[in-house]
């Protein structure tokens, strides 16, 4: 009862946040189709502007405890349900042709951000969640890494926008530019699907893509070959969570109380746990029960992991100042702006290489 007293209405409020900014990601002016932004940018869009406008809101003794709790548990919870849409099996063997592409552009894109960091002193979680929603998955990755290096609602925001401006650009530049260069469908697949962050721009991209080509497959390989790449969170995350705590060990060991069960983010266990659950239903004989769960659960989860990420984000808003934002965000824009250069150019390198860059499907 004190947990619904303490929690209820801030919960409430980031719910009907993102239920808004689902029905606006649903909203098509002419040929553009807002689901471009997405639900959870959307969300923490409106998040700030009530903030902006009501700069006390999220402070308010109904609202913070709620607000609080959404930021921080829900966003654990969405990670979790996320896993259950990983059938790690299926994309290890689909995704297995452009794994030196995407460990390629992974590893180009966390040694710029790190290069970058040093070089324009930014701040290291800010630079770690930009570095690793760019060489990820975008908003998933930054929702994944956030809870486990502990970074403030401001530095999530931040990396959060910062991703956003470059699947825009992504979304806009990408198809006609791959055209004009001579990408094969297939290496523009590939291409798509490693040099653009979130799974709503990978799709935007590879659809319009589909459309300039005039030929079909595209979108279906380029979402595989983001999926596949999706599976980076697991390795990277459980690296980023080791190295906390022995660091926070190390600190410990010499007065301050340290505990490794409270410190370790056990929600990526769980992540871990419903990845494997999808993969196990994959082994199992077509029945009523693998067409229940690949075409009613799975879908279910997918949802419902956008809509815990669109309440989070949203949490996030409320939590931020975007004027301050705005002030000291053009150090992060160019370590954005390193990062996508450099995973772009270092797709179509090993592309070249390996003779993907020119072959169709």
């Amino acid at each position: 009862m004190k947990f619904i007293k303490t929690n209820f209405g801030g919960i409430l409020v980031c719910a009907v946040i993102a239920a808004f900014a689902e029905l606006f990601s649903t909203v098509q002016i002419g040929s553009f189709s807002f689901s471009l932004i997405g639900a959870p940018v959307a969300a923490i869009i409106i998040g700030m502007i009530i903030t902006l406008l009501a700069p006390k809101f999220s402070a308010n003794k109904y609202f913070s405890g709620g607000i609080k709790f959404t930021s921080k548990k829900i966003l654990q919870w969405a990670v979790i349900i996320l896993g259950f849409s990983l059938n790690l099996g299926t994309i290890a063997s689909v995704g297995s042709k452009s794994l030196p592409v995407i460990i390629s552009t992974i590893s180009t894109s966390l040694i710029t951000a790190f290069a970058v960091m040093k070089i324009a002193k930014i701040k290291p979680k800010t630079a770690c969640l930009i570095g690793v929603g760019s060489s990820i998955c975008g908003g998933s990755a930054i929702a994944a890494t956030a809870p486990v290096i502990d970074a403030d609602d401001e530095e999530i925001a931040q990396s959060i926008s910062v991703i956003f401006l470059f699947n825009i650009l992504a979304a806009l530049i990408f198809p006609t530019f791959g055209h004009a260069v001579g990408f094969g469908t297939e290496g523009f697949a590939v291409f798509a699907g490693t040099a653009v962050n979130d799974t709503s721009s990978v799709t935007a991209t590879a659809a319009t893509a589909e459309k300039i080509w005039n030929a079909n497959g595209i979108l279906s390989t380029a979402v595989t070959v983001k999926l596949t790449r999706t599976l980076a969170i697991i390795p990277i995350t459980l690296c980023l969570a080791i190295y906390r705590t022995h660091k926070a060990k190390s600190i410990g060991a010499k007065g301050s109380s340290f505990s490794f069960k409270k410190i370790f983010p056990w929600f990526i266990l769980f992540f871990i746990g419903a990845s494997l659950v999808s993969t196990l239903v994959g082994f199992i004989p077509q029945c009523s029960f693998t067409e229940f769960y690949s075409n009613g659960f799975v879908p279910l989860m997918k949802w419902l992991a956008t809509f815990f990420i669109s309440m989070a984000m949203g949490a996030i808003g409320l939590n931020t100042n975007i004027v301050k934002l705005i002030k000291s965000g053009a150090k992060p824009i160019i370590l954005g702006f390193c990062c996508w250069i450099a995973i772009s150019a270092v797709s179509i390198g090993v592309q070249q290489l390996t003779g993907i860059f020119s072959s169709n499907l």
